[in-house]
């Protein structure tokens, strides 16, 4: 199979008369979520949970197995397999490098120089490690089953020699200040180009992926990059390729953005549930430990079982910063009133770990 040099944005054949509608439901829909977070008062504790399962359901789409779960109980202290470990770094990853991007484009605009450090972040220490985290690819790359041939891949991207041009016109796309195309319709491309250059010798789906929220936060449609699509395309895993793979096929754009669209209405009426329900959860279990523990450190505790809802029992002493015998008091108080469970109970010198339940109910259904 020969390379497929991807055209330069915005397509030209692009016609978006036939689903005018589907752009207006899809941008009611982000303008909906977006309301509801910045209704949020403390955001960066109620979406801590849903970025990390963000990150292992961008992950998992790669072949990563792990859960955001096993990711909180390794951060306890639990044991796991080396080839565990080395998926859970995957996750924790995936979620520092949306993490450093959000940063970095509150002060600039996005660059190919942010995209290598992303990539850089995201590689770092993990499979793939050697694999030239940081840089662009410097050799042909092809994908399809493993350890197949160019001749049998399912693609074959872009030679390294026609990168440059290709990721100077994507850059230009990202920046343009024109803004001439809705912004939702603007990211769906976006994702698709990066995924047809292909750009780096591994994590090219997981950096796209990280590119649609980071993109349409910039563009002032979120007030976070806080828009979690990856649940959806992990289950629908060979429709998303598929849509993929029809553009460097048939040149069939408008079936892509008509499918990611989509995918935004399905995902972005989930997201609104999941929010809402972990804010109801947040009030709720705001006023029964209030209620609990008649102390101003409730709060305190509350925010770090939804930051960390596996935890260690000596934790609570430090995060909380108060003394032993009145953490153990806050513990026995929540375990008792159902609050937190014992996931391993104390032995010796080890401390007990614990876990908030609530919380995962709610995560576990993207």
């Amino acid at each position: 199979m020969e390379p497929y040099i991807p055209q330069q944005l915005p397509p030209k054949e692009l016609n978006l008369g036939s689903i005018v509608a589907l752009v207006g439901r899809a941008n009611a829909c982000l303008s909906r979520y977006d309301c509801l977070l910045e209704s949020l008062v403390n955001p960066g504790v109620l979406l801590s949970p849903l970025v990390m399962k963000e990150a292992e359901l961008s992950s998992r789409i790669e072949g990563t197995i792990a859960t955001a779960n096993e990711v909180y109980q390794q951060q306890a202290g639990e044991e796991f397999d080396p080839e565990k470990k080395a998926d859970i770094q995957e996750i924790l990853n995936y979620r520092n490098t949306l993490r450093a991007a959000e940063g970095s484009l509150k002060e600039r605009p996005m660059s190919l120089h942010l995209i290598r450090q992303m990539h850089e972040i995201l590689m770092d220490g993990v499979r793939g490690k050697n694999k030239n985290p940081g840089r662009f690819r410097e050799m042909q790359n092809w994908i399809g089953p493993r350890g197949c041939t160019q001749e049998e891949a399912t693609y074959v991207p872009p030679p390294p020699t026609a990168l440059n041009d290709l990721l100077e016109n994507f850059i230009l796309f990202i920046n343009d200040t024109e803004k001439t195309l809705d912004p939702i319709v603007q990211a769906a491309l976006i994702h698709a180009q990066f995924e047809l250059i292909h750009p780096f010798d591994d994590g090219n789906g997981r950096i796209g992926r990280l590119l649609i929220p980071l993109f349409i936060m910039k563009r002032g449609c979120l007030v976070s990059p806080s828009l979690y699509i990856s649940g959806y395309l992990e289950s629908d895993r060979d429709a998303y390729y598929e849509r993929l793979g029809q553009i460097s096929a048939n040149g069939d754009w408008l079936g892509w953005v008509q499918y990611f669209l989509n995918v935004l209405v399905e995902q972005g009426e989930s997201n609104l549930k999941l929010v809402r329900q972990i804010t109801e959860l947040y009030e709720t279990k705001k006023a029964q430990i209030t209620d609990l523990l008649h102390s101003d450190k409730g709060i305190f505790l509350l925010d770090m079982l939804f930051d960390q809802p596996v935890f260690r029992a000596n934790e609570v002493y430090v995060r909380l910063d108060i003394q032993r015998q009145r953490a153990a008091q806050y513990i026995r108080t929540l375990k008792d009133a159902g609050v937190i469970s014992e996931r391993r109970p104390a032995s010796g010198r080890r401390p007990a770990i614990l876990v908030f339940d609530d919380l995962w109910r709610i995560t576990d259904q993207q």
